[in-house]
């Protein structure tokens, strides 16, 4: 059953609701339904914060059409008034998603609604220019601002290196070395976070993701594990997607590291994060062209002359290669939903 408590000082605003929200509900539902925000997700129930209360729901929203129409952290739902049954979730400004691990016909939908995504990484063995793309990717993909956070500055022996590195990924890209522990080395973290703001944060386990919290938060609660000295790695130190109060008034979602992310239905932000070797391409003879053994292909003619790093084109490539599949996979389930019995008319 649901429960439903008081809290004091939570406003719809402070929870993030904006116009885009509010021109979604119509007027009878303004007068029978309550907006509430996901803040946590758990087995067939999610917990909830509206203007004035707090609590557990179920999760489970009448004929869901699709594997997207299920709530996840970050989310608007339009609950019932008095019985606090969920009615239907509220479209997103944004949505962060991967095939499920382990099970690419499934679809993990990892955080909705986001404005900013820091992309954590560490200043040692973690340090990884192909996994960061990735993130980057994803970011642009679903609209989302980047900055890439440079952790455990103060073991680094050379900061620079991996500041000049991470900037290099792309133009203009937000870059901010930190020190997790000390919180005046976050302030450029914690002025993204202000009133009604939500802010992800995606990496691999042991970059001191559960630090940050931590340190953002004025708050040791979430637990932190030491990474193996060998490689750099740690252990999951969060294992619910969560959003956490920020002392700015923002909101933090923490989310399961993650050392792989595969992409599906990221040509637009592949397109942005690989923008230099898509203008080439379109120099090209062929439009079709494999920049294998093509004459006149601007690619090749690029490798050729030094202007672009072959890692870089493997990378694209590889990125490139993965997106294709993905979609694939994505247009598979959409074709299941689209025939399930009692799908949503």
């Amino acid at each position: 059953m649901p429960t439903l408590t008081p809290a004091e000082g939570l406003t719809l605003a402070e929870l993030g609701w904006r116009p885009f929200f509010a021109a979604q509900v119509l007027d009878y539902e303004a007068r029978d339904y309550l907006p509430v925000r996901v803040m946590a997700v758990h087995r067939g129930m999610v917990a909830v914060a509206g203007e004035g209360f707090e609590g557990m729901i179920s999760s489970m929203l009448p004929k869901p059409a699709g594997p997207e129409d299920r709530p996840t952290v970050g989310d608007w739902l339009l609950i019932d008034g008095e019985t606090h049954s969920p009615i239907r979730l509220l479209d997103r400004a944004s949505l962060f998603k991967r095939p499920a691990p382990g099970d690419e016909r499934r679809l993990q939908l990892i955080a909705a609604n986001v404005d900013t995504l820091f992309i954590v990484t560490s200043c040692n063995q973690d340090f990884n220019v192909a996994r960061l793309e990735r993130y980057l990717v994803l970011a642009r993909e679903v609209g989302v601002h980047p900055v890439v956070v440079l952790t455990k500055i103060d073991l680094a022996d050379d900061v620079g290196t991996f500041i000049e590195a991470a900037r290099a990924l792309q133009p203009d890209l937000e870059v901010e070395p930190v020190n997790g522990r000390d919180a005046g080395s976050l302030a450029g973290l914690a002025a993204r976070c202000g009133p009604g703001q939500t802010v992800a944060l995606l990496g691999s386990s042991g970059v001191g993701k559960s630090t940050l919290v931590n340190s953002l938060r004025g708050s040791d609660s979430i637990a932190t594990q030491a990474v193996r000295e060998a490689d750099g790695k740690g252990r999951h130190t969060t294992t619910v997607r969560e959003m956490h109060r920020l002392e700015g008034g923002g909101w933090l979602v923490d989310t399961p590291g993650m050392r792989e992310l595969r992409l599906t239905e990221a040509t637009t932000g592949l397109a942005e994060v690989f923008d230099d070797i898509v203008a080439m391409t379109l120099e090209c003879r062929y439009t079709n062209c494999t920049h294998e053994a093509e004459p006149d292909c601007a690619v090749r003619a690029a490798l050729r002359d030094g202007t672009l790093d072959p890692a870089r084109l493997g990378r694209w490539r590889k990125l490139s290669a993965e997106d294709n599949e993905g979609t694939g996979t994505a247009g598979a389930r959409r074709t299941r939903a689209a025939t399930r019995p009692g799908k949503r008319k």
